[in-house]
């Protein structure tokens, strides 16, 4: 493919620094700078959401009969390379990138007609429910429970480390309708409304403090069999091809790549133990170079991988290839950062953050205290702990490295 920007690439560019500077305030931008989670908190999701979605770019990748746009692979990594250095938040992938992705694959005209409008516009707010107590890496072995009812299924089970549950309207599901001799099959994916009774919501509060993640129980919950996506038996197929979007739906080397700048000027800012400026430091440079090494090895990748996309190809075993690089090296990042930041990313301060939901136990009276040392410190440590769970979530790193090793190498 070709990677230099033709002339009408380069007006797109401008146009997205255009839409940039106008609706990208001050606010969101600060929050996109202090962010110690994935996620952006709920309300600054909603603000982002809106304003793209009145520009019509809030889900860029779907087709654009469905409302996404008709870019081309440059223009998307365009747009993602330029979201990330102007540090705008992220936008929460459930809806967007996942289960809108499964009903334009899977889903019945009427289902796409009234789920996909009200995901663009922000609606319905989504979360997934894959993971179980005893069901994570090995998600087939899930237990959660939809009893044929006649004209509606009864739901019992609970999931786990379930994002932003606290938030959503409607959950995706994966339940078992019938025990089978392979654990793949039997599974149906459903959509339930989260104000259905019986659903109850509990916090699990991250290492950082804050409540992002939550355990959900369904005690009898009654789900209409107009929700299932896909065939009775067969969510496992509708799973897989949701996975592979979740995994590799993005790009991670654009904001791999700005991360590295402010770390490079973090560096430029601090001082080692002898008062020598860090980024003067070989030893901690050769670092910074050989991350640059390995994120511009990823960005090549990515750009070969949407090409193929480009031309109709769905992202398979590349989707483990980019989830397992993207995730390693960002946690190389956050581990530079608190080398960069040495002991300011000691206090606990998240008032001095943008945590991706609630710190629990932050006394309101700390709300105004001023932070210990400089602005680039503040998120560093919440970060580093944070992003300690991108190696396990979507499916461990040793999982992916098991999907290449069989669908690539034929081992």
């Amino acid at each position: 493919m070709e990677l230099s920007l033709s002339v009408r690439d380069t007006a797109f560019r401008d146009e997205v620094r255009r839409f940039l500077d106008e609706k990208l305030t001050p606010e969101l931008r600060a929050t996109g700078q202090l962010m110690t989670s994935v996620y952006a908190d709920y309300d600054t999701t909603m603000r982002w959401q809106a304003a793209l979605y009145e520009k019509g770019w809030v889900a860029p990748a779907w087709p654009v009969e469905y409302g996404g746009c008709d870019w081309s692979v440059m223009q998307h990594y365009i747009f993602a390379s330029e979201l990330s250095s102007a540090g705008a938040p992220s936008l929460s992938p459930m809806g967007l990138g996942m289960c809108g992705p499964v009903l334009i694959g899977y889903g019945t005209p009427e289902q796409k007609a009234f789920y996909l409008p009200r995901i663009l516009n922000g609606a319905d707010f989504w979360c997934q429910g894959y993971s179980e107590p005893g069901s994570g890496s090995d998600l087939a072995s899930l237990q959660m429970s939809a009893v044929d009812m006649g004209d509606h299924f009864l739901c019992n089970g609970s999931k786990i480390w379930t994002t932003h549950a606290n938030y959503a309207n409607r959950i995706f599901n994966l339940v078992r309708t019938s025990k089978e001799d392979i654990p793949q099959r039997g599974i149906t994916f459903l959509l339930i409304d989260m104000e259905t009774p019986g659903v109850k919501v509990e916090p699990l509060v991250m290492l950082s403090g804050e409540h992002i993640q939550n355990q959900v129980f369904f005690t009898d919950v009654k789900v209409p069999k107009a929700n299932v996506v896909g065939k009775v038996g067969e969510g496992w197929t509708v799973a897989k091809y949701l996975m592979q979007f979740e995994r590799g739906g993005h790009a991670y080397a654009p904001g791999l790549h700005t991360r590295l700048r402010r770390i490079r000027a973090m560096a430029g800012a601090e001082c080692n133990s002898n008062g020598a400026r860090l980024i003067d430091d070989p030893d901690f440079v050769d670092k910074l170079a050989a991350a640059e090494v390995e994120i511009t090895a990823l960005e090549f990748t990515e750009h070969r991988i949407m090409s193929a996309l480009s031309h109709g190809d769905a992202p398979g075993a590349e989707s483990s290839l980019l989830k397992t690089r993207g995730t390693e090296l960002s946690q190389r990042l956050t581990e530079l950062a608190l080398e960069a930041v040495a002991g300011y990313a000691l206090p606990y301060q998240p008032q001095a953050t943008r945590p991706g939901g609630p710190v629990v136990g932050l006394e309101p009276s700390r709300g105004n205290a001023t932070p210990v040392g400089p602005a680039h410190s503040w998120p560093v440590a919440a970060k580093y702990l944070n992003d300690r769970a991108g190696s396990i979530y979507a499916g461990t790193n040793e999982i992916q490295r098991n999907i290449m090793a069989k669908a690539v190498l034929g081992l």
